[in-house]
């Protein structure tokens, strides 16, 4: 009967110590206590302790990378996968004071195994509400045009690098790989009216160039008007100069000639100023009284006596 009992024991002893073989797989790695206190990291494979309560293990996947949706739930229903919104976590405010849906997806993995195992608990909640917090400060500062395009991929970027800095400061031993923004779009109850404001916006940007195309049209047709009247002006200025210096030099001439000879010089002047008008007249006689009489001068025949 002792016997029995040896061996009841020894096999009861045997199946405990036993209970002390643990697989490691792949992608984790087990993190090993001794009365409950971490002694060592240990790699994939099969590997012993001392049963419990002497020792304990604690595997986490090192390699997997996690993904956190905020915003929407990807829902499985049969083969397919659906998704359903979730407003409250999507609804953002710009600085612009307008609403707009943003929908994000986190992509991250563990890369302090001990960190991420002992120092926080629901991972999953902290990087979730973290990245809907930073997402609702980056979309702020941004009014929502720029939201809505060129300005998705640098939020993404901006809340990636502000949230591993956050959770750096938890000491979670979680490493953000990626945020994408995956649908951003204005909120369905405002969707009519922002689509009113985008044709306006349209409109405006519209007739605003039809105005510019306007402009460039006509500004260079007035630059050369302008500038061929400014040629006018100068050339008429030019010929006017010209003709002043000619008579300025002609009077000159006249005046030395006068100083030599006054007399002749004047009948000269005379004879060139009626010269002058006659030109002009049609019927070139002259009437002239001399001592009660008049004499009827053929101008014709004087102006041939003169040789002109």
């Amino acid at each position: 009967m002792r016997k029995y009992v040896w061996i009841i024991i020894g096999v009861i002893l045997a199946v405990y110590f036993l209970t002390g073989v643990y697989q490691v797989g792949p992608s984790e790695v087990a993190l090993l206590k001794t009365f409950g206190k971490f002694t060592a990291v240990v790699p994939s494979g099969i590997h012993y302790h001392l049963p419990y309560p002497f020792q304990s293990h604690v595997k986490v996947d090192v390699t997997t990378v996690r993904k956190i949706e905020i915003g929407f739930r990807s829902v499985q229903r049969g083969d397919r996968i659906s998704y359903e919104s979730v407003p409250g976590e999507s609804i953002m405010i710009t600085g612009d004071n307008n609403l707009v849906s943003v929908e994000a997806v986190v992509q991250y993995r563990v890369k302090d195994p001990v960190a991420y195992a002992f120092n926080i608990t629901e991972a999953d909640s902290i990087v979730r509400f973290t990245t809907e917090s930073v997402l609702r400060e980056k979309v702020a500062m941004r009014n929502i045009d720029d939201v809505l395009t060129v300005g998705r991929d640098e939020i993404g970027l901006e809340t990636a690098k502000m949230l591993q800095k956050i959770l750096d400061s938890y000491d979670c031993g979680i490493k953000i790989e990626n945020v994408y923004l995956q649908e951003v779009v204005p909120p369905e109850p405002v969707v009519n009216a922002f689509d009113d404001v985008n044709n306006a916006r349209q409109n405006k940007e519209r007739l605003i160039n039809e105005a510019r195309k306007y402009a460039n049209d006509i500004v260079p047709k007035a630059q050369g008007q302008a500038q061929e009247i400014l040629r006018q002006a100068e050339a008429y200025a030019q010929e006017v100069y010209l003709k002043a210096l000619g008579e300025a030099k002609r009077f000159d001439e006249i005046l030395e000639e006068y100083t030599k000879a006054p007399d002749i010089t004047r009948k000269r002047m005379l004879l060139d100023a009626l010269q002058s008008i006659l030109e002009k007249v049609q019927n070139k006689i002259i009437f002239v009284g001399n001592a009660g009489s008049l004499n009827v001068l053929n101008i014709s025949d004087i102006l041939k006596e003169m040789g002109k």
